[in-house]
């Protein structure tokens, strides 16, 4: 698993926010939404943006970059 689909999910969780949720915030299907966090798919840049600003954490950070 590659360090966004990590992050994705570790935010999600500790947040105790459904799947189904964010993918209706990102207006893509839950399936869609799965696969970022298994590390099959990843969102393009507005999709990036938005769950940066949804968990309000920079896209450094989201994307693993120190």
């Amino acid at each position: 698993m590659n360090h966004f689909a990590k992050k994705l999910k570790e935010l999600r969780s500790s947040r105790r926010i459904y799947q189904r949720e964010l993918a209706e915030y990102l207006q893509v299907s839950i399936g869609t939404y799965q696969n970022y966090e298994k590390g099959i798919h990843e969102p393009n840049i507005d999709k990036l943006i938005a769950l940066a600003d949804y968990f309000k954490v920079s896209l450094d950070e989201l994307v693993g970059r120190t």
